[in-house]
């Protein structure tokens, strides 16, 4: 699902200006969400369903902390990923995104203070050679833009560092509500960029494809609403190096639309390139100390399968249990 999302975004960045189109489809994603969960609530009361986990007011410092993780993975994350395919193909975007699991998972050995293994290790150095195999000079279709990688290989440091922050900062307990509130802060974070930057001045919305319009729309239902909230929800109540093996599949189904709609080009070298790269993580993953997975942060109490089984949300601090 995630990875027709590389093919999705090049095709809205035809016509619409990157960060402001990311802002839109974040914000109103986030925007729809809430409103969804608002009106689940008041149906809910009304039916007198006190005890089916009914949602409190965020409190200020869960808005904090949705604002930070929200800005890292969408403002970061995914604005370094749109300007990135304005350079390069959206296939080899993704599989410079796939190394994400590599940071995550150095940066959490770090802070839980387990040293990397032997095949840890081993995929933390495939990987940064698939990468700079990628950033190796060429010429004609070899030759991709060191800038555009640059971007992407930041985006996922960012998104990284966002996916760390909020296994250990105070969130909603409701993994839906705090979706919807990263995505309206990330999606406000990115249509401040891009009005600062300047893309607002220079929007012609005559030239506005139906292609890249749909396109939004894809993303914010798919993209967004579906694939974004299953990652929040997967945060809290699996491992990381579970969640991490979303960067197996994504490359592999974006390379593979790029290829066959976009008419991407795609050379052995960067074949190559990525086959280090998805055999890194999986090293990296594999090979990662289970102790902090089985002692880290507990799931969150109030889930869709387990919502009736639940005490109302505001009888509990709204905190995640740091790790």
């Amino acid at each position: 699902m995630w990875g027709s999302t590389y093919y999705a975004i090049a095709v809205m960045i035809e016509t619409l200006p990157p960060l402001l189109a990311a802002g839109v489809r974040y914000a109103l994603a986030g925007l729809l969400m809430l409103t969804f969960l608002l009106a689940r609530n008041r149906w809910r009361r009304r039916a007198g369903q006190d005890g089916a986990a009914q949602i409190s007011r965020p409190r200020l410092v869960e808005w904090r902390t949705t604002a930070i993780v929200g800005s890292l993975l969408l403002l970061g994350g995914n604005g370094g990923v749109v300007l990135g395919e304005q350079r390069i193909p959206s296939g080899i975007a993704a599989v410079i995104i796939a190394t994400t699991p590599i940071w995550m998972n150095v940066a959490d050995g770090l802070l839980q203070r387990h040293a990397p293994g032997l095949l840890a290790t081993g995929g933390l150095v495939v990987g940064l050679l698939g990468v700079a195999l990628l950033l190796y000079p060429s010429q004609g279709a070899d030759a991709l833009d060191p800038i555009g990688i640059g971007l992407v290989v930041t985006a996922s440091f960012s998104w990284a560092a966002g996916t760390l922050y909020a296994r250990r900062g105070p969130l909603p307990r409701n993994q839906l509500v705090s979706s919807g509130m990263e995505m309206l802060c990330g999606g406000a974070a990115l249509l401040l960029v891009g009005t600062f930057t300047g893309e607002l001045g220079h929007a012609d919305p005559s030239r506005f494809s139906v292609a890249s319009l749909l396109a939004v729309a894809y993303l914010v239902l798919i993209g967004s609403l579906v694939a974004f909230s299953a990652y929040v929800w997967l945060l809290s109540h699996v491992p990381i190096s579970t969640v991490s093996t979303y960067a197996y599949v994504n490359p592999i189904v974006a390379v593979a639309l790029g290829t066959l709609l976009r008419g991407e080009q795609i050379t052995p070298r960067m074949l190559l390139a990525a086959a280090l790269i998805v055999g890194a993580v999986v090293a990296m993953v594999s090979g990662r100390p289970r102790v902090s997975e089985e002692t880290g942060p507990a799931p969150e109490a109030a889930t869709l399968e387990r919502e009736k089984k639940l005490e109302p949300e505001g009888s509990g601090t709204g905190a995640r249990p740091t790790a």
